[in-house]
């Protein structure tokens, strides 16, 4: 039964959950999506998501459909596709949304569309569109964030377990590749590639890694990312003395987004920096090492899996942040990680090969 805080509603609810952009982002709403379909398990709760990064949910059964907002009309005028999107919102007949998105850009639609429970976050303004607005408690885990607007709306959480699926076609497929190209070897998918440069790692240094777990370790290390990635992926390869096509493979040509969850879920380990795939791999609980530059581990480490974490220990703050810090020393209590902007060029190679070879240690033992 709903909590008697949680606002009446129809004996199967149409609910709207967005969380748009970003595979990261996507796969981290997965333990929001299962507490929210445990107190409405006959509602019908549809994702708002993007074409590309949605796909990470087109397995998970907690939702009934995922949906993609209609291409906005054009020439008509700046505000035309907001108002397409709310007319196409609001026909769809959602009595309450909950939106895991901090831009009021994205709860706009959702206020105009006239959906009667709308629970999102205060920032940017984004309070007074909202019938429960939640401010983000700075440094918190993403994955604790979005579970947060549940427990506004006094939902009762688990214990926010990660998880994910692959389908039967997808997982065939990936097999038979592995089958044909990595037979009874250690596989390692490495992901060295962001959309924001400075979250890099010297594709140098990310060679001697990938050489090591080749010819010291005896795995095969795949790489599968966007089409642009396939260029880094190739000179890595080069860096590393290695053939393409021999122990190091490229499967962006032969996989989408969907099948690569289903190749993480083979691997015995994912190393890469602070980016999507991460996430992924981890929610199919596979060990992860991340590697963080000026992002904050404390919010975007991977979740709910064995998981080292490497960043430098030198890090930069702004003067505002270091008032707000000394004044207010109870925001930073009990992080695992400093806060702060730090460089991701200070982490070395031998701490990274120390790091993967405990983590496949562990895989080792626990197969064995």
């Amino acid at each position: 039964m709903p909590d008697a805080q949680t606002p009446a509603g129809p004996a199967q609810p149409r609910i709207l959950v967005v969380r748009t952009r970003f595979v990261g982002d996507t796969v981290l709403a997965i333990p929001f999506l299962r507490n929210l379909r445990r107190h409405f398990p006959s509602a019908r709760i549809d994702v708002l998501v993007e074409k590309g990064a949605g796909s990470v949910l087109a397995d998970c059964p907690y939702k009934d459909e995922l949906i993609i907002a209609p291409a906005p009309p054009q020439s008509r005028g700046p505000f035309a596709g907001l108002r397409a999107n709310a007319a196409w919102l609001r026909a769809r007949g959602y009595d309450r949304a909950y939106v895991l998105k901090r831009s009021v850009s994205s709860l706009l639609p959702v206020w105009l569309a006239g959906i009667r429970h709308r629970v999102g976050f205060a920032e940017q303004g984004g309070g007074m569109l909202l019938s429960r607005a939640v401010r983000i408690r700075e440094h918190r885990h993403e994955v604790e964030v979005f579970l947060d607007l549940l427990r506004a709306d006094s939902i009762p959480i688990d214990d926010g377990h990660n998880e994910n699926w692959v389908a039967d076609d997808a997982g065939r497929k990936v097999d038979a590749i592995l089958r044909d190209r990595s037979p009874g070897r250690g596989r390692v998918f490495v992901a060295p590639r962001s959309t924001a440069v400075e979250k890099e790692w010297p594709v140098e240094r990310m060679a001697r890694v990938v050489n090591w777990l080749v010819v010291n370790r005896g795995c095969d290390v795949f790489f599968c990312g966007a089409p642009r990635d396939m260029g880094m992926h190739e000179r890595i390869t080069e860096l590393a003395g290695l053939a393409r096509g021999g122990r190091v493979h490229d499967l962006t040509k032969d996989l989408d987004l969907r099948h690569t969850g289903a190749l993480l879920s083979r691997m015995d380990l994912c190393l890469g920096i602070d980016t999507g795939l991460l996430h992924v791999a981890a929610s199919h609980g596979v060990p992860v090492v991340a590697l963080f530059g000026p992002t904050d581990p404390n919010q975007w480490c991977p979740w709910g899996t064995p998981v080292e974490v490497l960043r430098s220990p030198r890090t930069v703050k702004p003067l505002s942040q270091r008032l707000q810090e000394s004044l207010f020393p109870a925001t930073v209590a009990g992080l695992r990680w400093p806060t702060g902007i730090a460089d991701i060029h200070d982490i070395d190679v031998d701490g990274v090969i120390a790091a993967v070879d405990r983590l496949l240690a562990g895989r080792s033992r626990a197969a064995g």
